[in-house]
């Protein structure tokens, strides 16, 4: 049941899935990345609470009940406001790829780099700051084009997956035989 072929089958199946629906409708996935921020801003408030109360010391169970505090309410703006708090992570996401980029450009200029490794840290870092300034001034559109890219992402991996199962199981049944 969990062979190697069997689970790269299952995962392959899973992203395709995935992908579909990604595509079909990337506004669906964006209401599930925003309600699976809530869930996680919930999980981690349930945790800071309860190492709040496994303290013996007043000042570190203060510092847990805030944070606790901070992460339910960010748990419930995220489900009382989902274009807002989706807005916010693809800003996030903008920031993430500006400060990606511009580190790639400067390990670019490092010392001992071959021409070959250069050029790929200035492209990466080139199309990763592309990416963030485009986010930055639609981040509305922004959003559905990050669900539609994950989309994409998990059919050429799931497809991928798939393949490596076939082969994978192609490989071992050989193997057997030649045994």
């Amino acid at each position: 049941m969990f062979s190697s072929p069997n689970v790269l089958l299952s995962r392959g199946l899973l992203a395709v899935v995935l992908g579909v629906v990604s595509v079909a409708w990337p506004g669906i996935t964006i209401g599930a990345v925003v309600v699976l921020f809530a869930v996680y801003a919930f999980m981690i408030a349930a945790t800071d609470a309860a190492r709040a109360f496994a303290s013996d010391r007043v000042g570190p169970v203060l510092g847990w009940l805030l944070l606790a505090l901070l992460s339910l309410a960010g748990g419930v703006v995220a489900l009382a406001w989902p274009g807002i708090t989706a807005l916010a992570l693809t800003i996030w996401i903008a920031a993430w790829a500006l400060t990606t980029g511009a580190m790639e450009i400067g390990l670019a200029f490092q010392r001992g780099e071959t021409a070959g490794e250069r050029t790929l840290f200035l492209l990466t870092g080139a199309v990763a700051i592309v990416f963030a300034f485009s986010l930055f001034v639609h981040p509305d559109i922004g959003a559905v084009s990050l669900a539609t890219v994950f989309g994409l992402f998990s059919l050429v991996y799931g497809v991928s997956a798939v393949f490596a199962s076939f082969e994978e199981r192609r490989h071992r049944t050989g193997v057997i035989r030649q045994a």
